[in-house]
């Protein structure tokens, strides 16, 4: 089974073409929804978060408020490193063991990273293939608004510490430009599909 990334910048449109690459068949592990849940139950986790940020991070019921956490981490390059050199280890393993478990079951195509930081984390290394989804900043901004969880300022705080679509492009071994249509957008997806199976 082939374990493929999907990544892109903050609203490319990673979802869309995540639920896509699922019909076909695809199992789909959403690395950024891993790490939350990871920082919500995993206590070892959590303990290394509060000694690396202090207790500013956390909010009501002694747990770690995620909006603290990511109004700290996402402030400069310096505090989102250190917020990944603790979570990116856990969640490497967790996608290894997810790995493991879903191929035993001969059941999916492709088993697919959906992240955010396949190439800042360095995980293309560990994978077969790598599709980056790029946009327009207008259309990247409009679908990222309309999310409403993040203010215009943060999205472009966090678009600004996150590696630049040159870079993501130039590594990829396919490229989508998701500037058009959804139908477009399955259309290219499909086509790459046919081209990895």
């Amino acid at each position: 089974m082939l374990k493929i990334g999907l990544t892109g910048g903050l609203g490319c449109g990673k979802s869309t073409a995540s639920a896509v690459l699922a019909e076909f068949g695809a199992y789909i592990l959403d690395a950024d929804n891993e790490a939350k849940k990871m920082i919500n139950n995993n206590s070892t986790v959590q303990s290394e978060l509060i000694a690396e940020f202090g207790t500013d991070i956390m909010g009501p019921g002694n747990i770690i408020d995620l909006k603290k956490l990511g109004r700290i981490a996402f402030q400069d390059v310096d505090h989102q490193i250190r917020l990944n050199s603790v979570v990116f280890p856990y969640i490497y393993n967790l996608i290894d063991k997810q790995f493991d478990k879903i191929s035993a079951k001969n059941k999916y195509s492709m088993f697919i990273v959906d992240g955010a930081l396949i190439y800042e984390s360095g995980y293309d290394q560990h994978l077969d293939y790598v599709i980056v989804i790029t946009a327009l900043m207008k259309n990247r901004m409009v679908r990222a608004l309309s999310r409403k969880t993040l203010s215009r300022q943060e999205i472009l705080q966090r678009i600004d510490l996150q590696w630049s679509e040159q870079e993501k492009t130039g590594l990829a071994d396919f490229v989508i430009h998701n500037d058009s249509t959804e139908e477009n957008l399955r259309k290219e997806i499909t086509d790459i599909y046919e081209q990895i199976i």
